[in-house]
């Protein structure tokens, strides 16, 4: 059940000034979704189409297509009062 993961273009230059340890910790992480885009501690979102993990201070949001097997990473935010506006 592996799923294909996609970046969106907007995440890479998010990432940009992520420090490398907390890099790498995201990099795990949206790395074990394609095993298991549902893993213990995602949440759904309830105003918007997706679902969140948290990473440390960080915020992964990603959407899931379980018909085409992809999972869509669309924000990496560090959780402030305006990461999800």
């Amino acid at each position: 059940m592996n799923y294909q993961i996609i970046i969106e273009t907007k995440v890479d230059k998010e990432t940009r000034k992520i420090p490398k340890s907390d890099m790498q910790k995201i990099d795990q992480t949206i790395f074990t979704l394609g095993n298991n885009p549902r893993p213990k501690g995602c949440l759904k979102l309830t105003d918007k189409e997706g679902y969140r993990i948290r990473v440390g201070n960080y915020r992964i949001l990603y959407k899931i297509d379980d018909k085409s097997k992809i999972v869509i990473i669309y924000r990496i935010k560090r959780k402030s009062e305006t990461t999800y506006k």
